[in-house]
């Protein structure tokens, strides 16, 4: 049986650490066999639960495991035969190993492998429930996204790589004295890809779903909104926004009162951009829950007499039929949305964020007749004939 898994992310700063921790608490309190982890580089986690994270999870409260991944072993691990040929080429053009080592760690490997190491973990059927405390916005958005756009380039260009290689590598070798890699440094990048594209399937899957923590801020709300339209861009399933740090409506004074009607005018706008989203709130705290007992009250105070671990009943953003593909994209507008054709893939732009969508056979024989967004929903319409140029 697969655990339910649990993502959490928003704009720096509004408290989605909390929340995550607050919720995983929560699960183990009532009985799950929860296991938390962070892909955030600030390892801010261990903080929250006010507790030393430890390399493999480790039992912080019964039936609450924190995993903080090890990053420099977990790399050797999944990453360990491409790093070692990049060093390998770098030392061959006359880099120093220190420096070859550092250019070697790709920007966001980090969160690379932590999602990695949490595909394993949902594999070995330890687990109920696995909450997902997310880097910020933009950089979740970026890992999100990197696996189904790498398939495009590993599926084209490393059968072609195998036999340039074996072509050119004598040659390579023998007039530049660079190597060039063989058939374990590209079976270790199909197996590094092949790792991602499991992330993705499980992320994406009818098991998992994404909670947006947000702070009824106009600047925080708008990237909020934002952030809901470009994961059901890629295809990620939202189920509920998390507004932190809102005001009690007590009336103790004026200072109050102000922020109380600014937050209430912006819950209302956030409820109608969600819509039908539930928006559930956490309450400005006199100070900071840490520690699992103050988490526990924040989880309770979240969710209540709900059933947050209960199987998703949102439907999955892409949908397709016959004759019609429908992604939602809740939120977007119409002139920031694009729509191209290019042989069997479709191309959806929303914003600044891209997708490339490989059309089942049904539909890439067919061409597009008709494509609209409305009340959040591309829907594309295909007719027989060959595909569109």
């Amino acid at each position: 049986m697969n655990p339910r898994v649990l993502l959490f992310t928003g704009k720096g700063g509004v408290g989605k650490t909390t929340v995550a921790a607050a919720t995983a608490t929560l699960a183990a309190r009532r009985g799950l066999k929860t296991l938390v982890v962070s892909t955030d580089t600030a390892h801010s986690l261990a903080d929250a639960l006010g507790v030393d994270p430890g390399e493999e999870p480790v039992e912080i409260a019964p039936g609450l495991h924190l995993h903080q991944v090890d990053t420099q072993r977990a790399m050797e691990r999944q990453w360990g035969e491409l790093q070692a040929y990049a060093r390998g080429v770098l030392s061959d053009l006359g880099l120093d190993e220190i420096t070859s080592e550092e250019i070697t760690v790709l920007p966001g490997a980090e969160e690379l492998i932590a999602l990695l190491e949490l595909r394993d973990q949902a594999r070995n059927g330890s687990w109920d429930v696995i909450v997902i405390d997310c880097a910020p916005t933009a950089e979740t958005l970026r890992l999100l996204a990197l696996p189904e756009a790498l398939e495009w380039h590993v599926n084209r260009l490393l059968p072609i790589g195998r036999k340039i290689m074996k072509v050119i590598g004598p040659v390579v070798r023998s007039v530049a004295h660079i190597s060039t890699p063989g058939d374990d440094v590209m079976s270790a990048g199909e197996r590094f890809h092949r790792g991602l594209m499991e992330v993705r399937e499980l992320l994406s899957g009818g098991d998992a779903t994404v909670r947006l923590v947000f702070t009824p801020e106009a600047v925080v709300l708008a990237e909020a909104r934002r952030t809901l339209t470009s994961l059901n861009l890629y295809g990620y399933r939202v189920d509920a926004a998390i507004a932190n740090r809102v005001f009690p409506a007590d009336g103790a004074d004026e200072w109050r009162n102000q922020w109380v009607a600014a937050q209430s005018k912006l819950l209302t706008e956030a409820e109608q951009s969600f819509s039908p989203l539930p928006i559930l709130t956490v309450p400005y705290l006199p100070g900071e829950p840490v520690g699992v007992d103050a988490l526990a009250e924040v989880g309770e105070a979240i969710y209540g007499e709900a059933d947050p671990f209960a199987a998703p009943s949102v439907e999955p953003p892409l949908r397709i039929t016959a004759d019609t593909l429908e992604l939602s994209l809740p939120g977007a507008d119409r002139d920031d949305v694009d729509l191209a054709r290019k042989g069997e893939e479709l191309i959806v732009t929303a914003g600044p964020y891209r997708r490339i969508l490989a059309l089942p056979t049904a539909l890439a024989r067919r061409k597009i007749s008709a494509a609209a967004l409305r009340d959040g929903v591309l829907r594309v319409r295909f007719v027989s004939g060959g595909p569109d140029d």
